[in-house]
């Protein structure tokens, strides 16, 4: 069972054009910004939207091909599509929401085991409207893989989750979905999501598939600026090439303003005196409110904290480092509070030399 085809379609000054291939028990993850043409990728795939161009094909199936004039309608494509607000019916019981993605024998007892296994019996007898939001996920996902989809297709599934629960249940899903062996097509533009779940990860922006491959490749040191921006990298620094050490597989980077701050990172394909894009995630600058010690650690600066802005699950905190060098880190509200960490206070940023990566010209 697999899932693979292209689709082109126009709405508006909006164009689409992507493709994928997915196998069994695998996720693909379809990561953009908002407006990138994520939802509207699901929603083609499911039938739901009429398209210019294209062939889609599902465990074999050819569902539409606009070269053939083949078009199936949504309710005979068996595509478990499971929107942001899960579409549960709030009037029936969680069996009965489960029950009525069943159509036949095996899916009834489908329906049972995917009740089991997401640890749902006892609250089988419950309204929608007395569940928590993790499950009313796990509901809703059970009575998505209970039809026996040829694909699952996951809108936003954990945004409507706060960031603790979200992080809970992301290994558990993932573990039902390796075991489903359906492929699924998961929308996020949450990169940290996109890490955790996916097996192949495709950035999407403006109607365009722009980079794809393994997610911590092309999420975590994605190739070129505009890619990085777009995986949500903070930091994206211009600095001058100041010497090679292979020797040691490291070079020195120094900022473009006088007196410059020295940046190591590992060695790359760069001169010395090239001009060059380093890329840090927040998550890899460590910030101490007092000038550490006895670290292995390659890179500490000494700075001011510019400004605070809060960002789930954390706070993205700006140190201006002096000679045009401000990184971004990302921490807890428990270590704002810890540090005292305000505006003006005098902080320190650590940041390993593996942490860093090159950037290639967009």
């Amino acid at each position: 069972m697999s899932a693979r085809g292209w689709i082109k379609h126009r709405i508006g000054a909006f164009s689409l054009d992507v493709s994928w291939d997915v196998e069994p028990g695998t996720v693909t993850v379809l990561y953009g910004p908002s407006g990138a043409g994520k939802s509207l990728t699901l929603r083609a795939i499911a039938g739901l939207v009429r398209l210019d161009e294209g062939r889609i094909e599902l465990d074999g199936s050819v569902v539409f091909d606009h070269e053939a004039g083949l078009w199936i309608p949504p309710h005979h494509r068996r595509v478990g599509l499971m929107p942001q607000e899960y579409g549960l019916f709030p009037h029936l019981t969680v069996a009965a929401n489960i029950a009525y993605g069943a159509h036949d024998p095996d899916s009834h007892a489908r329906a049972a085991e995917l009740t089991r296994t997401l640890d749902l019996q006892e609250l089988q007898q419950r309204r929608i409207w007395q569940l928590s939001g993790g499950q009313r996920q796990r509901v809703a996902l059970a009575r998505a893989l209970a039809a026996q989809p040829r694909v699952l297709l996951l809108d936003e599934p954990f945004a409507s989750l706060d960031s603790e629960l979200r992080r809970a249940v992301r290994q558990e899903i993932r573990q039902v979905l390796t075991a489903s062996h359906v492929p699924v097509i998961l929308v996020t533009h949450d990169a940290e999501e996109a890490l955790a779940l996916a097996d192949h990860v495709q950035i999407i922006d403006s109607g365009r598939i722009v980079a794809e491959g393994d997610p911590v490749t092309t999420l975590r040191q994605p190739p070129a600026p505009r890619i990085a921006r777009l995986a949500g990298v903070e930091n994206l620094l211009r600095m001058r090439v100041a010497r090679l050490q292979p020797e040691d597989g490291a070079m020195l980077c120094e900022t473009l303003e006088s007196p410059p701050l020295t940046l190591e990172t590992p060695l790359a394909e760069a001169r010395e005196g090239d001009v060059v894009t380093v890329g840090i995630r927040s998550s890899d600058v460590i910030l101490a409110s007092s000038e550490p010690q006895g670290l292995s650690a390659r890179n500490v600066f000494a700075g001011t904290v510019a400004s605070i802005e809060p960002r789930s699950p954390g706070h993205d905190v700006t140190v201006n480092c002096g000679a045009g060098l401000s990184l971004v880190s990302h921490v807890t509200r428990h270590a704002i509070t810890q540090l005292g960490i305000n505006e003006g206070t005098r902080m320190w940023a650590v940041v390993k030399a593996s942490s860093c990566f090159l950037l290639s010209e967009d």
